[in-house]
This record gives C-alpha cells, sequence and structure tokens, in this order.
C-alpha cells in the first residue's frame, strides 16, 4: 500500500472520529428530533383540567395518558408524581363542534369538532425555555350525515394525537 493512500486512509478515519466526537459531547442531539439538556432528567404531566363548556368526560384522561406515552415512547425522561425537571399543566379550554360546509338548501354538509388546549411548560433547569401559557388547537372533520355521539371517539383519537404531537414539539422539540 503506497504512503499516499495510507495518509489518505488516516485523514479519513480521524475525520470520521472527530465526526463522532462531535456529536456525542453535544449531549442534546437526538434522532427523535428532541433538544433536551443532558440535566434533565425528570418530567411531570399534570392531569388536564377539564374547562369546556361541552363536556366530553373522559377526553381530559384520554389526553394525559396519550401525552404520557409520547414521552415515554420519545425521550428517556423518567416521568415522576411532583417537581420534575420538567412540568407540564394543561386544561382543555374547548370543545365544540361548527358546521363547515353548507349544501345549496343551507344545511351543513360537514361538520368539525375543535378541541382546544392551554399549556403551561415549566423547565426548572433551563428556564429560558418555559412558557406560561401557549394556546394549541386541533381539529377533525366529519359528514353531517353522521352524529357526534357515533363518531366522537375516532375523532377524539384523531384530535389527542394532532394535539399531543403539537404539545411535544413545543415543549422538548421546540419547534
Amino acid at each position: 500500500m503506497s504512503r499516499t493512500k495510507i495518509i489518505s486512509s488516516l485523514g479519513v478515519t480521524l475525520a470520521l472520529c472527530l465526526t463522532a466526537m462531535i456529536v456525542h459531547s453535544c449531549g442534546i442531539y437526538s434522532f427523535t428530533g428532541t433538544s433536551i439538556q443532558p440535566d434533565v432528567k425528570t418530567i411531570t404531566i399534570n392531569y388536564f383540567e377539564y374547562k369546556a363548556l361541552k363536556v366530553n368526560p373522559s377526553l381530559a384522561n384520554q389526553m394525559t395518558e396519550a401525552l404520557r406515552d409520547k414521552f415515554t415512547k420519545l425521550t428517556k425522561l423518567e416521568q415522576v408524581d411532583m417537581d420534575g425537571d420538567l412540568e407540564i399543566e394543561a386544561a382543555i379550554t374547548g370543545y365544540d363542534v361548527k358546521a363547515m360546509a353548507v349544501t345549496a338548501n343551507e344545511t351543513a354538509a360537514q361538520n368539525r369538532l375543535t378541541v382546544s388546549v392551554k399549556v403551561s411548560f415549566t423547565n426548572r433547569k433551563h428556564s429560558e425555555d418555559d412558557f406560561p401559557d401557549k394556546s394549541f388547537s386541533a381539529y377533525a372533520d366529519f359528514d353531517s350525515s353522521l352524529s357526534l355521539d357515533s363518531m366522537e371517539a375516532q375523532l377524539c383519537d384523531e384530535i389527542v394525537e394532532k394535539l399531543c404531537d403539537d404539545i411535544f414539539n413545543a415543549t422538548v422539540a421546540q419547534w
């Protein structure tokens, strides 16, 4: 093997090693898209309050559990009941159905269920990431020939997934 090839191989190997060390030393890079500082180890996700006028008795529990599951699956944070390094408090503030598409007969062809949530996020280790009250909302449309009762579970599943993605991204992915 020629001297030039050996030097070239060593250069490539050295460059790869340096790149690996830099990425590893950053400590906040993650393949899940999170940017959690290495000194943040725990999270408290408080039970969602239900403050909307129209009542869905299972939605607060569904939202709370879905958000907890998302953090379990996508982070290494330990979930604790109180005083976590990160803390999320939330309230469901809106649960509304409105007609969206109107036919020539002036009847609704499509309805929209919208859920609104207000979230407070505290980062006890890095307070610059805090936000006291941030609003999120998501919706799902359904055919007006179907009742909300018959579609509610499916619509809520879809909306909860969207809201949890948005809350997760705003808190630890900082998108």
